[in-house]
Order: structure tokens, then sequence, then C-alpha cells
């Protein structure tokens, strides 16, 4: 989709320094969990745009993203401000990585890797597939949706640094192998796989950079 503004229909504080944005979703909009958006402002007469990737496991009729508030930072604290009501320009949306209705998925996820790995695992989960998520992040967000996949029957693991190799290995090898998460992260989840015997050129993988 070309550029269009979004209406802003629930704003939401979902962990330390993060927020959720659910937006109502324009006619002619249609996106898979893991795919994301382009989202544009002028800030203090500045041109910004950033990638945000959805968090929400459909788009039917809203659809939300996840963002790290940096008070240092730009276009986040403009998002961060915004209220029920106020329009949004985004295009897209964009990514070949995404849900295609896998009966069994892995989700691992670093730091703002949480947005797409709720949304997915709630779509696969919703669809009755098997879901494990191993998020790495030593102040985590949307743990109320994380423990209500627990609570369902999903495999959820919030887990330190030096923990991740363990609970990758423990479900690497359980169904697909989604990774979200900026490029360290995903060298140390492709050290994890490789060093339980996996293939990480199987897994579908979304670097932020």
């Amino acid at each position: 989709m070309d550029e269009t503004a979004v209406t802003v229909s629930a704003v939401e504080t979902v962990g330390p320094d993060t927020i959720a944005i659910t937006f109502e979703t324009p006619a002619g909009f249609d996106a898979e969990p893991g795919q994301f958006v382009l989202v544009r402002a002028t800030v203090d007469g500045e041109e910004l745009s950033r990638y945000y990737t959805l968090s929400s496991p459909g788009v039917d009729d809203t659809f939300e993203i996840t963002v790290g508030v940096d008070p240092e930072g730009d276009l986040s604290p403009w998002l961060a401000d915004r209220e029920v009501g106020d329009d949004v320009t985004i295009e897209g949306p964009f990514g070949e990585v995404y849900y295609e209705n896998e009966p069994s998925v892995v989700v691992v996820a670093g730091g703002p890797g949480v947005g797409p790995a709720v949304g997915l695992g709630e779509a696969v989960a919703s669809d009755g597939g098997e879901v494990s998520i191993v998020y790495r992040d030593d102040e985590p967000a949307h743990e109320e949706r994380l423990s209500a996949l627990a609570t369902s029957g999903s495999n959820v693991a919030i887990v330190g640094e030096g923990s991740l190799a363990d609970a990758v290995a423990e479900v690497a090898d359980e169904g697909q192998v989604y990774v979200f998460g900026f490029q360290e992260f995903v060298e140390d989840v492709r050290d994890a796989i490789e060093a339980a015997g996996g293939d990480f050129e199987r897994a579908k993988v979304e670097s932020f950079g």
C-alpha cells in the first residue's frame, strides 16, 4: 500500500519504555504476522521514517505495532505522544518473513523482536498450531500476552543472555524457526541452533540491523 494515513485507536504501555499502538485498518490493507510497515512523520520540521513489525495476530479491523521508546530518540517519543483519534502515515506492508500457516512454529526473539513474536505466536495458536517462543530481554515487554500464550499451552521461555543457547536447543527442532532481533542477536541464535545440531539456513530471519 502506498503512503496512507491510519487512525490511532489505542495506545498502551506494554513494558519498560515500550508501547503498543493500535490503528484502524484502512481499506485495502492486508498483512501477515511477521511483516512490517514504514511509519513516516514530520517532527520539528524534520522528515523521519522507521520500520515497525506488526505485533497483532491479524489486521481485519485493527493492527498493532510495538515501539521501544528512546527518550533521546526522534520518532519513538513522537509516537509515544500520539492519542486516540490522531492520524499517522504508513506505507506497506513489507517483508518476506511471515507466517505461512505452518502447523508448528518456534519464534526466537530479542528485544523489539517480542512484537512479532507475540503476534505470530497468537496467530499460530488461534489456528490450532504448536507454538514455542524464546524471548531474550532483561526488561521484558508484552508479559501479559506471553503469559496468556503459556497458559493456553504454548511453550514460552523468557531468558537472560546466558540462558539463550540452552533455551533454543530445547525447541529448535520443534517446527519452523523464526528469528526476530538485531544482527548480534541473530548471530547468537545461529550459534545456538548450530551447536544443537540444527540447520540455521532453514530459519526465517528478520534482522533489525
